[in-house]
């Protein structure tokens, strides 16, 4: 079941804390390290950081983007350690390891992300997770090294698959298409509809390019609490594709 969690590293600048947060991971159970573009690796640092944990580093995948980091994911989880313009669903660290248990003894698959040590995770790439992380420390000293954020959610995620290794599977036994049909839409299928939903958007009149203002931020939060699995994901992109037809003047058929 934890071989479905996957921590995704974005932009580290210091390779000495990929090897840390490979140590705390491995210290937990959790074994994939996705790195998104980092700024050195591989590194004798990170090594020598790891402490024995040269395994997950040797297996770690490397991407461009954090879209590509996410492929497969119905439930994302990013850091946050500041207020946003737009709310988001937030939860803290204990909430959070029950979520990505609790979802990934169900088979699917999730992502813990973790910003950059100077910055964190930009509004853009908070606007992929599902939900935010805050961990509550100290606010006279909230500063916390990037190794020791992924020890305290690997933590969490440890301590609830040890509380829920006694508790039966939710997973009942259906049909395979069945099965597939309620599984939650991955991260790149809902990337996919918002392209769509934007595009539609613009067609109608709904969206003005040059002035989007804060609109598909605002669908993306809807959207992403709404927990749309991929029966629903296919009706919402037929909608789109009719509503398309019907702004070019095209025929359409009628759902009934």
């Amino acid at each position: 079941m934890l071989q479905n969690i996957r921590v995704v590293l974005v932009n580290t600048s210091h390779p000495g804390n990929i090897g840390g947060a490979a140590r705390a991971m491995k210290n937990m159970g959790l074994s994939r390290l996705v790195l998104v573009q980092p700024k050195e690796f591989p590194s004798g640092d990170a090594t020598a950081r790891a402490s024995g944990a040269d395994d997950i580093l040797a297996n770690a995948q490397v991407v461009d983007s954090l879209e590509d980091a996410l492929v497969g994911c119905s439930l994302v989880m990013g850091t946050s350690a500041r207020e946003r313009s737009i709310p988001w669903p937030l939860i803290d660290p204990r909430e959070c390891g029950a979520k990505a248990v609790e979802h990934a003894r169900g088979g699917e698959e999730i992502a813990l992300v973790f910003g950059r040590e100077h910055a964190g995770l930009t509004n853009e790439e908070l606007q992929r997770c599902h939900f935010h992380v805050h961990i509550p420390s100290n606010p006279d000293f909230s500063s916390l090294n990037l190794a020791a954020a992924v020890q305290v959610l690997s933590y969490e995620v440890r301590m609830a698959w040890l509380a829920a290794e006694g508790a039966p599977s939710k997973v009942e036994k259906f049909d395979a298409n069945s099965l597939r049909s309620n599984e939650p839409a991955t991260m790149d299928e809902m990337e996919l509809f918002y392209e769509h939903l934007e595009k539609t958007l613009v067609d109608i009149g709904f969206l003005d390019p040059e002035k989007p203002k804060h609109l598909m931020p605002r669908l993306r939060r809807l959207y992403g609490r709404s927990a749309v699995n991929r029966s629903e994901m296919s009706i919402l992109r037929g909608i789109l594709t009719e509503t398309q037809k019907v702004a070019r003047g095209e025929p359409h058929k009628r759902k009934d």
